[in-house]
């Protein structure tokens, strides 16, 4: 039997220069990664299951979406293969209606919300008071990303009901805005990226998604210090190695998380997409994973 020193399960074309990067700096610490994707899923399960291959550690990027990965999750717990981002924890952190109590136990600031249950579990709830949320708030589904099943900025009790709908096994977050100060002529709204301890903390610009990385003169300028302290609170609450977060810092002074956890990460580079994380970090927290990936076997 053949067995690797790291496996990484992805789907995503956009993926491909991270993954790239990742063999390269596997190939300098003659680590041999085998990479499974949806053409050679099903060859890669036989093969395991034939003993035929194994491996020592484990980093999924593709069970989140794409259910024909589940059998190697199920595999990887079997085996007792340390996982980057265990999937256990993973399905935990992205649960909003989960890690909104549990970032507040933690001492950390989170928008007002109302957590309503699924509408499979209870399709029929009485209206609620939602004079807290303010004049308009965001109605959210407690899993996914980019902007499905969310509505920005709802007025009514109707509209929750109609959205409640649409993702009917999730729950469902009702939120107040949040609204950050201005620093100068930018919104101080961030996205903060953490790597196995280490934490880079950009500007997030809310309209167009790109990243600005904060320098440490704006950081010491502007007092930001608070938004590696959170990061480090949700890396100890969540558990995983590798997320991202969004902060924003209010008028009244308070770093507020926003977007709990989101994982995974878009790994895009910033010299192919403009919406893509900077070069140097994506460099970063490739050399980071690797480090991770010695250190366990």
């Amino acid at each position: 039997m053949f067995t690797y020193d790291l496996c990484l399960a992805w789907n995503w074309e956009y993926d491909a220069d991270f993954v790239k990067l990742l063999n390269t700096v596997c190939r300098a610490k003659n680590l041999a990664l085998l990479k499974i994707t949806p053409a050679n899923i099903a060859q890669s399960l036989q093969l395991l299951s034939e003993q035929r291959i194994g491996f020592r550690t484990f980093f999924d990027r593709a069970s989140e979406v794409d259910t024909r990965f589940i059998p190697l999750i199920n595999w990887v717990r079997e085996n007792r293969i340390y996982s980057i981002n265990s999937h256990e924890r993973a399905v935990r952190a992205c649960d909003k209606a989960l890690m909104h109590p549990d970032l507040i136990h933690g001492g950390l600031y989170v928008p007002y919300t109302i957590i309503l249950p699924s509408y499979e579990v209870q399709p029929e709830i009485s209206p609620v008071d939602l004079s807290p949320l303010g004049g308009d708030f965001t109605i959210k589904p407690a899993h996914g990303s980019g902007g499905d099943g969310v509505m920005i900025k709802a007025t009514s009790w109707n509209q929750v009901v109609t959205m409640r709908r649409e993702h009917p096994a999730d729950k469902y977050l009702l939120q107040a805005h949040i609204t950050p100060r201005k620093l100068d002529t930018r919104s101080a709204w961030f996205r903060v990226i953490y790597c196995t301890g280490k934490i880079y903390p950009c500007w997030w610009h809310g309209k167009h998604y790109v990243y600005a990385p904060v320098t440490k003169e704006e950081q010491d300028q502007y007092g930001l210090s608070p938004l590696n302290e959170a990061a480090e609170k949700i890396a100890r609450i969540s558990g995983l190695d590798l997320f991202s977060t969004e902060i924003a810092y209010t008028p009244e002074g308070l770093f507020v998380v926003v977007d709990y956890v989101n994982d995974p990460i878009d790994l895009r580079l910033r010299s192919k997409a403009i919406d893509g994380v900077p070069d140097d970090i994506v460099n970063d927290i490739t050399s980071r994973i690797v480090d991770l990936v010695l250190a366990h076997l």
